[in-house]
């Protein structure tokens, strides 16, 4: 598909769920009134989605929730989205919690890649920052993943005050790990607005006074917006998503569906297309593959975070 600015779009990032395990301030406060159960696409609706989105030229999914591992079926939902014809890679975001013990279908299954939320690697601060004392779960997550052989993505959110103290720590990991460590600049959400936001290009300085010898790196990472940076001195890479400092709109290539089947063409535009509606009206192939058609026509040309008009979701309900 190509939208109205002859952008080709080619990634699709699904919520399964808007349930999470954590609490975390910048993205999903205690007492939130979520989602009934009959409002959330099922999975056999997702995976016809996801096969008329493969017709249209969607070639790269990404699984996202809240927290997809928490729903009841996911492993399995993710074998059946391997199978689906035409779509080339299938990756994960989690929060680690619930890894550990599914690490090893992930890997028989051929997951391209998990990504693993960690924004602190203080105890204190990560019970702090997400309601749950659970760094350690995080981490042998992590170490599971890496002993698995499955290709691994570190997703920081910056907050000023909050983890910036951390930022050469994290950053280490890549230097620890083949991991990629990506540093990703807080965006305005219905929550984060509450936070203070720590540039990327603030990040990459700290960093690049470490690793001197850190210059842009343009092998492939997958289909994201990160730009990455490697070093000799690193097993790993480090990566930068700054939507707010550095906006690659111009380079966007995903759409959004989120778990109550609305797709979503930009994170900061209310304007999309209701397929839950088509799906339990009847809607056949076509006709949905023509609206999906239509709507990416109108796909936003850049995001307006710093605007009054913005649309502010909540980022459990649309997968980030």
């Amino acid at each position: 598909m190509v939208d109205g600015y002859s952008r080709l779009i080619d990634y699709l990032r699904i919520s399964i769920t808007d349930r999470c395990n954590l609490r975390c301030r910048y993205c999903m406060p205690n007492d939130l009134d979520l989602i009934p159960h009959s409002q959330i696409l099922r999975y056999e609706e997702i995976l016809r989605i996801c096969a008329i989105s493969a017709n249209l030229g969607i070639r790269r999914i990404k699984v996202t929730g809240g927290e997809p591992l928490v729903r009841k079926g996911c492993l399995g939902f993710l074998k059946r989205l391997k199978a689906v014809d035409g779509i080339e890679s299938i990756s994960i975001t989690t929060n680690g919690i619930l890894l550990e013990p599914c690490v090893q279908a992930i890997s028989e299954m051929g997951l391209d890649c998990v990504n693993i939320s960690l924004d602190t690697l203080n105890p204190a601060v990560f019970a702090e920052l997400s309601g749950m004392d659970a760094l350690n779960l995080v981490l042998n997550s992590l170490h599971a993943a890496l002993r698995a052989g499955l290709r691994v993505k570190v997703n920081c959110v910056l907050m000023r005050g909050i983890n910036d103290g951390e930022i050469l720590a994290i950053a280490e990991l890549a230097e620890k790990y083949p991991v990629d460590v990506r540093f990703i600049e807080l965006m305005p959400s219905e929550f984060g607005q509450e936070f203070i936001r720590f540039s990327g290009d603030e990040a990459l300085s700290i960093i690049a006074h470490r690793f001197p010898g850190l210059k842009p790196e343009s092998s492939f990472h997958g289909s994201g917006p990160a730009k990455y940076f490697t070093s000799p001195e690193l097993l790993g890479s480090i990566g930068f998503i700054d939507a707010i400092g550095n906006c690659f709109c111009e380079g966007c290539n995903r759409i959004r569906l989120t778990s109550a089947g609305f797709l979503k063409l930009c994170l900061s535009h209310g304007d999309g297309l209701d397929l839950r509606a088509m799906l339990r009206s009847g809607a056949t192939d076509i006709e949905m593959e023509r609206a999906i058609e239509e709507a990416v026509r109108w796909k936003p040309k850049r995001h307006i975070f710093n605007e009054a008009q913005s649309v502010y979701m909540r980022m459990s309900q649309i997968g980030g």
